[in-house]
This record gives structure tokens, C-alpha cells and sequence, in this order.
């Protein structure tokens, strides 16, 4: 089925259902989140009966995403689950979503999403590999349903661009993401305050935390891995959330001569001890992370990636110089 056909099949989906549940990936991102609350303001100005899911332990969001409206969000599934059709955003494998109601086989599932590896798990599968963000696909949705945009809709749909974009810089930096923002700008979208709320104002702790990550940086095979690692200690005598750890791995990214950054962090929201969370950037097209996030289970994108792993720091390690190793 081409995607034209998806599209068409998603929007009558829409159009026709009365009753929807949203969600998107867990430990959600800038684009999931808006991409989440977008699609939900939408499908409420066309008078559905819309919720949206997201597990308890996901809050509090981090700190520059707390501003944005999740009030009435439900933590657990409702009573009338399996007459809804559930919409995923932003996910490219249901195991992303690890909540045992929405694995259930008699489901009618819409997936929407704009990663490469996406594992077409829905009933219906709208994925779109070249749009920069999945909130640009919703962009269009809003569009074809002839939707008003309202404030707080341009407002999520901006943070998912500006934040899955990286700031405008990532490859995936399209003109047609260039043409959203400008269109978002024109329904009154503040830059400068959605830039603030997003990249500064940050708690002292996420600073402290930083500070830990750039003194443990390691510059490995002449650069083209630059790593670095936190621990449960470093959370606990900086005062800091497991949130705080976010755009770390963006600072290491930037050294020079990196092909590949990695930020290994202890994932304090698995009771299992040596637990670890790995996030991958890549600079260029040179080493694609998305491949070497899938062979631990993960996945992502060709530039930003992830996965969690029980291996040894030591070990780890080598396997990720292994796995840049092997496409430069």
C-alpha cells in the first residue's frame, strides 16, 4: 500500500471514528509530546471523544516540556478500550510502549510515524521516512481534515519540529520543515519564547549533571567515538531527575572529529541494578546509529538512536567502537 493510500485510509479513519485513544513511546521526546497533544486538540475541534495515555512513571516530564497542557491525561486504560481505535504517534516498535493493554491482538491501531525502521506493527500504518518529524505528518493531517490550528496546537507543533530537527541542523532538516515553521510562525507561534522554555531556564542540577558527564568524556579511535557515562550516584549527590540528562549527549556530539557520540547513563526507572540507557548521535552519514541501536534491541534514527542495555560499561564500550568501527 503506498503512502498516498495510507494517508487517505488515516484520514477517513479519522473522520469516521468517534471514539480514539492517543499515545506515543515511552520516555516521550519534543516530538512525541507535541505530536501527542497536537492530534489531540485536533480531534477534539472535530468533536471526537479523544483521550490520551501515558504511563504514571513518565511524569514529571522534563523540565522544558512541563509548560505544555497534559492535564486529564489518563494513566491507566479505559473502560471501554477495545471499542476505541488507538492512534500511536511517534513510535517506531510497540515495545516502546510497554504497557501490557495496548499489546492486546484485537485492537484497531492507527500508527503514525516518520522513522525509517519503523516495525509496521498497526492495523493501519501511515509512515512517512522523509518528513522530519512525525508532528509534520500531523501538519498535513490537520490540513486534509481542514482543522483551524489553534495557538496551542501550532505552539506542540512547533516544539516537536524544532526539537526532532535539532535546532534546524539535523539532515533531516528538509525545506518542507522549513515551510512548517514558517507557517506556524504566521498562526503566531513566539520563537524566542519556545526556544527559552526549551533550551534554557534549566535547574542548577541539570548544569551540575553536565558538568559530571563533560569530565568523564573519552575521545576513543582518533575521536570518531566520543563517549561518556553517569551513574545513580551522580543523579543522587546532584539532586538531579532522570530528565536532567537530556541534550547531554548533544554537548558531545559536538567535538570535533566525532562520527559518533554516546551518553551511557544507569536507567533509574529499571529496579534492575547495571541497567543502562544508551543514547546515540551521529554528525554525518558516515555510520548510520539507528543500526547499531537495533542490534541491541533499540532503534531510532540514522542520526539519533537508542537503546538499553544490561552489559558492563567496559563492554559496552567496545562493542559500540565495534559497531562505529564497522561503517567507517
Amino acid at each position: 500500500m503506498g503512502v498516498a493510500t495510507d494517508l487517505d485510509q488515516v484520514i477517513g479513519e479519522l473522520r469516521s471514528a468517534d471514539k480514539l485513544l492517543l499515545t506515543t513511546h515511552e520516555n516521550p521526546d519534543g516530538d512525541a509530546l507535541g505530536s501527542l497533544l497536537a492530534t489531540h486538540e485536533i480531534l477534539t475541534q472535530l468533536g471526537k471523544d479523544a483521550l490520551m495515555f501515558m504511563a504514571a512513571d513518565e511524569f514529571p516530564l522534563p523540565h522544558e516540556y512541563r509548560y505544555m497542557n497534559f492535564n486529564g491525561v489518563l494513566n491507566t486504560p479505559p473502560d471501554d478500550v477495545d471499542e476505541r481505535t488507538i492512534v500511536f504517534l511517534d513510535c517506531g516498535n510497540i515495545d516502546r510502549m510497554p504497557v501490557d493493554f495496548l499489546q492486546q491482538d484485537n485492537l484497531h491501531i492507527l500508527n503514525i510515524d516518520h522513522h525509517h525502521d519503523n516495525t509496521r506493527f498497526g492495523t493501519v500504518n501511515l509512515v512517512v521516512a522523509d518528513a522530519s518529524c512525525t508532528a509534520e505528518i500531523v501538519f498535513n493531517i490537520a490540513k486534509l481534515l481542514e482543522v483551524e490550528i489553534s495557538m496551542e496546537t501550532a505552539d506542540a507543533l512547533y516544539v516537536a519540529l524544532v526539537t526532532d530537527t535539532g535546532r534546524f541542523m539535523y539532515e533531516n532538516t528538509t525545506p518542507a520543515a522549513h515551510r512548517m515553521a514558517a507557517e506556524l510562525i504566521e498562526l503566531g507561534v513566539d520563537v524566542h519564547d519556545v526556544y527559552r522554555r526549551l533550551y534554557e531556564d534549566m535547574p542548577f542540577s541539570r548544569l551540575q549533571l553536565l558538568s559530571r558527564a563533560l569530565d568523564r568524556v573519552q575521545r576513543l579511535d582518533g575521536g570518531s567515538l566520543t563517549v561518556t557515562n553517569l551513574t545513580r550516584q551522580d543523579y543522587e549527590e546532584t539532586g538531579s531527575l532522570e530528565t536532567d540528562s537530556e541534550g547531554i549527549v548533544d554537548h558531545i556530539r559536538a567535538v570535533e572529529g566525532t562520527a559518533v557520540a554516546a551518553l551511557v547513563r544507569d536507567l533509574l526507572s529499571d529496579d534492575r541494578v547495571g541497567v543502562r540507557k544508551v543514547s546515540l548521535r551521529a554528525t554525518d552519514g558516515r555510520v548510520d546509529v539507528s543500526r547499531i541501536a537495533r542490534s541491541h534491541g533499540g532503534g531510532g534514527h540514522r542520526q539519533a538512536a537508542g537503546f538499553s542495555t544490561e552489559l558492563p560499561l567496559d563492554e559496552l564500550v567496545e562493542q559500540l567502537r565495534e559497531g562505529v568501527e564497522e561503517q567507517l
